[in-house]
């Protein structure tokens, strides 16, 4: 099995290795240029080494393939989605795609809001099992903030820092690999060392984790409203399944929503424990 970021519209679902389908991986490398690459480097390692063996392919992108129109579209003009296919795609698909399966067995879960908090950071609204939304958008760049990247911004902050003298390629850096929890605190771009950081009375730690939950919050009740109620919210990634700070201060400000925390099971609650 192997565990490709992109598949674009091409697939909905997971699929055994072909030709074809290494052929329709490379034409949507730029969608994922640092990890469409390395993964189709597995998958020809792999073709090489077990030429008789049957190898599938599992999308990020295919659990979101159920989105509806008005969710994957942007009020961009619309040739450029005919033409270039700009679109929502939606990742982290493998992860949210387990955690429907997984709610369902814990109970009424027609209405689940997963949170995949790691390195990368995406949240999903899931309906009756099906992603109708997600926050990443037609990149991995967008959405809650990351532990480097930036997620949501006002795209006229690219033009105006370009009238000022910094290069294209320096914004990008900047955005995708000294933003989010590393940008703004500083510190590190590990929510551990950001955190004992802010325990020490660094401010722009504390900024960092303050901002931090506040972008998992919006997203969260943007898609309650989007789901007209919630009957599971799901922590999940290196994040949301170790770090009881972020999953007590998400449920703190959402408690108007019905949320609440067991407070005492929350303390020290890891990976893997319901």
């Amino acid at each position: 099995g192997h565990r490709v970021v992109a598949g674009g519209e091409y697939f909905s679902k997971s699929v055994v290795v072909t030709d074809e389908v290494i052929q329709k991986i490379k034409n949507i490398t730029e969608l994922a240029p640092l990890h469409n690459p390395a993964n189709l480097i597995g998958i020809q390692a792999f073709k090489e080494m077990l030429p008789d063996a049957c190898s599938v392919v599992v999308f990020d992108t295919a659990f979101h393939q159920t989105m509806p129109e008005e969710n994957f579209l942007y009020s961009v003009p619309y040739e450029w989605y005919e033409k270039y296919g700009i679109r929502k795609m939606g990742y982290h698909g493998a992860s949210h795609g387990y955690i429907a399966q997984q709610a369902a067995k814990l109970g009424r879960a027609e209405r689940v809001i997963s949170c995949h908090l790691g390195g990368s950071c995406s949240i999903c609204a899931i309906l009756d099992g099906k992603s109708v939304d997600n926050s990443f958008g037609f990149s991995l760049q967008t959405g809650v903030m990351h532990a480097n990247r930036a997620g949501d911004i006002d795209p006229y902050i690219v033009p105006f820092l370009m009238s000022k003298g910094m290069e294209l390629d320096d914004i990008l850096h900047g955005l995708s690999k000294n933003g989010g929890l590393l940008g703004v605190s500083g510190v590190s771009n590990d929510l551990r060392e950001v955190s004992a950081a802010a325990a020490d009375g660094n401010a722009r730690a504390e900024l960092a984790i303050n901002m931090f939950v506040c972008s998992i919050v919006r997203f969260i009740g943007a898609y309650y409203a989007e789901l007209g109620g919630l009957d599971q919210l799901v922590f999940t990634g290196g994040i949301g399944e170790n770090s009881d700070l972020v999953r007590s201060r998400v449920c703190a400000q959402i408690r108007h929503l019905g949320v609440e925390l067991d407070e005492e099971k929350n303390s020290g609650c890891r990976e893997g424990t319901i």
